[in-house]
């Protein structure tokens, strides 16, 4: 598991600063409730990308083990 995060952990934490940059550039446009919009969009963008996915998910597939690759090759006997 440690190999796949830091196999992907450059591109999930690039693309969220990217998406996250992206709705904040809407904050300069002179739109009260578009530049609030493109605050809470972006702060969630950056939330997710750098606690959820960096710290929450790889934590709770620690945790839950061999369940969290559930439904895997061996939920389906059939296909073998």
């Amino acid at each position: 598991m440690l190999r796949g995060l830091v196999g992907t952990g450059g591109v999930i934490t690039s693309a969220g600063v990217v998406l996250a940059a992206t709705f904040a550039a809407l904050g300069v446009i002179p739109l009260a409730f578009l530049a609030q919009i493109a605050f809470i969009v972006a702060f969630g963008v950056l939330l997710d990308t750098l606690v959820v996915r960096s710290l929450l998910v790889p934590a709770l597939a620690r945790d839950l083990g061999a369940v969290a690759w559930w439904p895997g090759a061996d939920a389906f006997p059939a296909s073998k």
